[in-house]
C-alpha cells in the first residue's frame, strides 16, 4: 500500500471520541472492506446482550448471579432500589471513613496517624488496586501504599521490610484485606502472615485492619468478632476482576488520596459513549471487532499491550485476568466445546523495544499489538536532551517507529490515544475494557462471566494440601524410619499420587517448617524422607 492510500486508510479507520478524550486507530488491522458489513448480525446481538446484562439478567448461570459493575458508576440504572442504595451507601462510607484515616481521627494503637497502606488480597482484589496506585500515585499521596498479592513467604517477608524502612513500620499502617468470600487461601495467608508481624511489633492487629468483603463470609465473621475497625461489602453481583470500581478498588485508593469521583465520572463517560449502538464510532465494540479478525473469532493470536507510559507497566497485568479470566473458556453458551480465550502480555514502551519487540518484528507472526499512547508527556514543560528534542519527543518517536516497523513485516497493530493520564482517563481505560470483553464474548457466544476453570484450580490445591497431610502424619507416626516418595505414598493408599507426593515430599524437606528431613539417595527418586 502506498503513502496516499495508507494515509486515506488510516483517516477513515479512526475512532475518535472528542468528549472521551480519546482515538481508536485500527487502520493497521487487516480487515477486508466487507468486514464490519458482515459482523453487523453479531454485533447487534452484543448490543442487546450487553442491554439485557445492564438490565439485571442472570449472567452467571452457574451461581444464579447477575453481573452489575456497571451499576457502580451509575446506581440509577441498578435493577433494584436496594442495590441503588447499597452502592450509595457503601461510596459515603469509603469517604468518610478515608477522611477520618486522613484528619487522623481514626488512628493506629500507638501513633497519631496511618501514613502506610498494607492491601491483601489476590487476583482482581490486587492488580486493579495495584494498577491505579501505580498509574496514580504522587509524592502527595495521603498515604503510601504496598501490597500482598501472592501466598508466597519471601513476598511477604519482602513487603513488610519496605514498610519498616518507610518510617514508622507498621506501627502506622492500616491494612485492607478483600476476599469476597473470605475462604480464599491466599488472601487468609496473607492476613495471617500480617497478624503474626503486627503481634511481633507489640500491636493488636484488629487496632489496624478493615475487611472488604461479603456479608456474613468467614473474613467478616472474623472482622466483627476480633473488632476490627472497618467492614466494606462486596456484592454477588461484582465479579473480582470486575470490581474495580467496588469498594475493593475505591477504598484503598481513597485512602491513598487518589480522586475517586474522577475515576467513576471517566467510567460513566465511557459506558454513555460505548451504549452507542453504530459499532465504527463505539470503541468498545471496534475493540472487540478487531479482536475477533485477529483471531479469526477463536483466539488465533495473542494480544500485546504496549503502553507507552511507565504508569501503565501494570496496565497488561490488569488486562491479562480481565481478558484471560473473562474468555478463557472450554465450553460455549449451548455447551459445545469451544476452547475459546486471548493471551494477552505486555510491558511497556520503549522498554519493550530493547526486550521482545525483535521476535514481534521478524519470529512467528501469532499477535497483534495495542500501543496506547498519551499526548501529555508531564505536567509543565520539558528539558531539551537535544536541540529542539525532549525526552517525551523520542518516547513518541519509539511509538511511531516500532508501529512502522511492525507494519512493513505485516504485523497488526490497534492505537489507542488518550489526552492525558488522570484519574478520569483511568476510569475511563477500565470501563472501555471491561466492556469490550463483554462484547468479544457474545460475538464468539461464551459466557464472560464465570469461571469454572479457577474453581478447579482451587479444588486441586486442597486436593494436595490434604495429601501432604496424611504424609506429614504418616512420617511424624514412623518417627526414625525413612521412605522414598513412592514407598511413603503407597503406605498411606495413594500409590496413583506418587508424584504429588514426591513434590510434596521434596518441598518438606527444602523447609525447617514440618520437621522433615531428606536423605540424597543415587537418584532424586531414591531419596528418603523421615523425621
Amino acid at each position: 500500500m502506498d503513502a496516499r492510500a495508507l494515509w486515506e486508510r488510516y483517516k477513515a479507520c479512526q475512532c475518535h471520541c472528542p468528549q472521551l478524550g480519546l482515538t481508536l486507530d485500527y487502520s493497521r488491522m487487516h480487515f477486508a472492506d466487507g468486514f464490519f458489513d458482515s459482523m453487523h448480525a453479531q454485533a447487534e446481538k452484543a448490543f442487546a446482550d450487553m442491554q439485557a446484562l445492564e438490565g439485571g439478567a442472570i449472567a452467571n448461570p452457574d451461581e444464579k448471579r447477575m453481573v452489575g459493575h456497571y451499576w457502580l458508576r451509575a446506581p440509577e440504572l441498578a435493577p433494584t432500589p436496594q442495590i441503588k442504595t447499597e452502592i450509595a451507601g457503601c461510596l459515603g462510607l469509603i469517604k468518610r471513613f478515608a477522611k477520618l484515616v486522613h484528619t487522623g481521627k481514626a488512628k493506629p494503637q500507638k501513633g497519631s496517624r496511618f501514613t502506610n497502606l498494607l492491601v491483601i488480597g489476590i487476583g482482581g482484589s490486587a492488580l486493579g488496586p495495584q494498577f491505579v496506585s501505580r498509574a496514580l500515585s504522587t509524592p502527595k499521596d495521603k498515604m503510601k501504599a504496598f501490597f500482598f498479592d501472592n501466598t508466597d513467604p519471601d513476598g511477604m517477608d519482602y513487603m513488610l521490610s519496605q514498610i519498616a524502612a518507610s518510617g514508622k513500620g507498621l506501627r502506622e499502617t492500616l491494612t485492607v484485606v478483600i476476599s469476597k468470600s473470605g475462604g480464599t487461601k491466599e488472601t487468609r495467608n496473607g492476613m495471617l502472615e500480617a497478624k503474626a508481624a503486627y503481634k511481633k511489633a507489640g500491636l493488636f492487629f484488629a487496632r489496624h485492619a478493615v475487611a472488604v468483603t461479603g456479608e456474613g463470609s468467614e473474613l467478616d465473621k472474623v472482622a466483627v468478632g476480633d473488632g476490627w475497625i472497618g467492614r466494606f461489602p462486596m456484592w454477588d453481583w461484582v465479579g473480582g476482576r470486575t470490581s474495580e470500581l467496588a469498594a475493593v478498588g475505591l477504598l484503598p485508593a481513597a485512602l491513598q488520596g487518589l480522586d475517586i469521583d474522577a475515576m467513576l465520572r471517566g467510567a460513566r463517560m465511557m459506558d454513555e459513549a460505548t451504549r452507542a449502538k453504530d459499532a465504527k464510532h463505539n470503541p468498545a465494540m471496534v475493540l472487540a471487532l478487531m479482536w475477533h479478525h485477529a483471531g479469526r473469532g477463536r483466539g488465533a493470536k495473542d494480544m500485546v499491550i504496549l503502553p507507552y507510559r511507565d504508569r501503565l507497566e501494570l496496565f497488561s497485568k490488569y488486562l491479562q485476568q480481565l481478558v484471560m479470566e473473562s474468555l478463557g473458556k472450554e465450553l460455549d453458551m449451548q455447551g459445545h466445546e469451544v476452547n475459546q480465550g486471548i493471551a494477552v502480555y505486555g510491558n511497556k514502551g520503549s522498554t519493550d523495544q530493547h526486550a521482545y519487540v525483535q521476535q514481534l518484528r521478524e519470529g512467528v507472526n501469532n499477535f497483534f499489538a495495542t500501543f496506547i499512547e498519551v499526548l501529555r508527556c508531564r505536567a509543565g514543560k520539558s528539558m531539551q536532551v537535544e536541540v529542539g528534542v525532549t525526552s517525551g519527543d523520542f518516547l513518541d518517536g519509539f511509538l511511531q517507529g516500532t508501529r512502522k516497523a511492525l507494519f512493513e513485516k505485516g504485523r497488526e497493530s490497534l492505537t489507542l490515544t488518550v489526552d492525558a493520564l488522570d484519574a478520569e482517563t483511568v476510569g475511563k481505560l477500565i470501563a472501555l475494557y471491561e466492556r469490550a470483553v463483554g462484547f468479544y464474548a457474545s460475538l464468539v457466544g461464551i459466557n464472560a462471566y464465570h469461571q469454572p476453570g479457577v474453581e478447579a484450580g482451587k479444588k486441586a490445591a486442597g486436593a494436595v494440601i490434604a495429601l501432604q497431610h496424611k504424609l506429614v502424619a504418616y512420617l511424624k507416626a514412623n518417627k526414625g524410619k525413612r521412605f522414598t516418595s513412592e514407598e511413603a505414598a503407597e503406605a498411606i493408599g495413594t500409590k496413583d499420587e506418587v508424584e504429588t507426593a514426591h513434590w510434596i515430599l521434596r518441598h518438606l524437606a527444602a523447609n525447617p517448617d514440618h520437621g522433615i528431613k531428606a536423605k540424597p539417595g543415587a537418584t532424586q527418586f531414591e531419596t528418603t524422607y523421615g523425621v
